[in-house]
């Protein structure tokens, strides 16, 4: 995949496992993220995008509170990718979410935004613009003909921040950064994926835990 998204142009890329509040703790995730990171490690080459390891933390009660989401945050920043319940969210879900962007330890990127249109309302999502956390989509969100034309309209809005791949092999989830520039570009103009490079870095560029 590395070598795919090389040739699309990628130079970065954010490798986030799923962490599972219910299922390990930091320690024991953090233990086998490196694990798999030492099989990895040596076949990355100069030509390759450059891999900055973190987490997609699936949102759980108490999860403002929780003490070890630093160490969760993307590698070097940070920027918390955060994973919502794909079902209608609750009143106590949402506060505990806007709570937790309030944090003066991380930022959180709320990840593909689009799973989440049909269960949060008009102004839950004007409330999240509110408290300044960030918001990503997936690729495949701009190239699928049913939703490009909602994909295009919500990133002319300013409500999508940052574009992923949100790949996971070449078969079913295989990257196509590409062909959502280009649908970008070629809608929207070559100044607005100029915008997602650089809000992409600046992010990549914000301090936190090592």
């Amino acid at each position: 995949m590395l070598t795919a998204l090389a040739a699309q142009g990628v130079t970065d890329v954010a490798a986030t496992p799923h962490f599972y509040a219910s299922e390990n703790g930091p320690d024991r995730f953090l233990a086998r993220r490196a694990q798999s990171w030492q099989q990895l490690r040596p076949h990355l080459t100069a030509s390759l995008p450059r891999v900055h390891l973190g987490a997609e933390v699936l949102f759980f009660e108490g999860i403002a509170a929780f003490d070890g989401l630093p160490r969760l945050c993307l590698s070097g920043t940070d920027v918390l990718l955060l994973e919502m319940p794909f079902r209608p969210w609750n009143g106590r879900m949402l506060d505990e979410l806007l709570e937790l962007a309030g944090r003066p330890d991380v930022t959180v990127l709320l990840a593909h935004m689009e799973r989440y249109l049909p269960y949060v309302a008009e102004p839950d999502w004007r409330r999240m613009a509110r408290s300044g956390l960030y918001i990503q989509s997936n690729a495949d969100f701009f190239c699928g003909f049913s939703t490009r034309r909602k994909a295009l309209r919500l990133l002319s809005e300013g409500r999508i921040h940052v574009l992923g791949t949100d790949c996971h092999n070449m078969e079913r989830r295989a990257p196509r950064m590409d062909k959502a520039v280009r649908i970008i570009a070629r809608a929207l103009g070559d100044d607005t994926v100029r915008c997602l490079e650089e809000q992409a870095r600046r992010l990549l560029e914000r301090g936190g835990a090592a």
